[in-house]
């Protein structure tokens, strides 16, 4: 996954808030990395409503 793609969130591994979790199902942009718990990098998605937050790589995928 690169800086600028689309990414759709198809899952959700955690509980997460209200805000977070409406967020199922909707495209966003990916803005950049953070470095998670030690697992692996998390992918920062920027939303159309400027919304962003941060999502493992296995909660997304890319649409074309």
């Amino acid at each position: 996954m690169e800086i600028g793609q689309k990414v759709k969130v198809f899952r959700l591994r955690d509980r997460v808030s209200p805000p977070i979790a409406k967020r199922l199902g909707q495209v966003g942009t990916i803005e950049g990395y953070k470095v998670t718990d030690g697992y692996g990098v998390g992918v920062v998605v920027k939303f159309d409503d400027n919304f962003a937050t941060w999502f493992f790589e296995d909660e997304i995928k890319v649409v074309q």
